[in-house]
């Protein structure tokens, strides 16, 4: 799933690419029975409304929180895109074939990385004034995408429980070491990702910025030495930073606005590592890969040794 620096790789790539454009047009074929009733364009009347608000509107910026993607409209529109397990946005110049499935298909029309295989599976497109389109990828169709009015976003279900962003200047170590105290007993692998106590940080940048640390990530919060955290809150800006510097991970499905990898999988210290030495200088531990709170984690069976059971 996309975390917190491949949601800020694409926001960074809609500010250059789309901001100032009008919409001209909007499709999907999403759907199905299961997605009656909801407020997402996968419901077929929820999209033919969000299609009738946005077309004609103007992009003014994009903005990520958590890890959504908010595009801003004229207006007090607001698109909300959660790309999901396996979803990423892109540019470009596409094709409609309307002869293709049941409800048609798009394809990129230029060779290069737009043809990439990890990118043809489009479920939804925008079609802009310049006559180019933002399109969304989603192999597994597990994408959300929603229209809130800009005004409410910060009250509207899709936002109101997610905690505090750990990449803005006032967000401090005691910020940290508060909302972690949240879940005492919790392990700290877990607590790490639960997007209502800190926003962005998921499977990735948990393993990582644990590894830094030298924290098991099946260590109580309560347990965890005041150094230890303080080191921790340290690492996980940093391997954050690091991953939005590389233009995201795609040891996966993720691709950027122009449907190129990100390089931070060539970066990885012990995500999907396992059976490898440790990297660590010094340290003649291995990888292993355990499952804590039904999530894989990575890490070393020798410098990240659980303090306490």
């Amino acid at each position: 799933m996309p975390e917190l620096p491949e949601v800020q790789t694409t926001v960074n790539g809609l500010n250059k690419k789309v901001k100032g454009l009008k919409i001209t047009g909007i499709w999907t074929d999403y759907g199905g029975s299961y997605h009656i009733g909801k407020d997402n364009i996968k419901d077929e009347n929820f999209f033919k409304k969000f299609k009738k608000k946005v077309i004609g509107k103007k992009i003014l910026n994009a903005t990520r929180r958590a890890k959504n993607v908010l595009i801003h409209l004229s207006e007090n529109q607001t698109i909300l895109v959660h790309m999901k397990m396996t979803g990423h946005l892109m540019y470009g110049k596409y094709t409609f074939d309307k002869k293709a499935g049941k409800k048609g298909a798009w394809s990129a029309n230029d060779e290069g990385p737009l043809k990439d295989p990890f990118n043809k599976f489009l479920h939804f497109v925008i079609t802009l004034s310049n006559k180019k389109q933002l399109v969304l990828s989603d192999t597994r169709k597990f994408a959300k995408v929603t229209l809130i009015e800009t005004a409410d976003l910060n009250h509207s279900p899709h936002l109101k429980d997610i905690g505090p962003e750990i990449m803005t200047k006032d967000f401090n170590y005691s910020n940290f070491k508060d909302r972690l105290l949240n879940k005492p007993t919790g392990r700290i692998k877990n607590v790490l990702m639960d997007q209502s106590i800190i926003a962005g940080v998921g499977n990735i940048y948990s393993d990582e910025a644990l590894w830094r640390s030298g924290i098991h990530p099946e260590e109580k919060i309560k347990n965890i030495p005041e150094a230890k955290l303080k080191l921790l809150f340290v690492e996980t800006k940093k391997v954050l930073e690091k991953g939005i510097d590389f233009g995201g991970d795609s040891m996966s499905d993720y691709r950027n606005i122009d449907g190129e990898r990100g390089e931070f999988q060539n970066h990885h210290m012990v995500y999907r590592r396992k059976g490898e030495s440790c990297k660590k200088p010094g340290c003649k531990g291995k990888i292993i890969r355990k499952i804590v709170g039904g999530r894989s984690a990575h890490f070393c069976n020798t410098h990240q040794k659980l303090l306490v059971d």
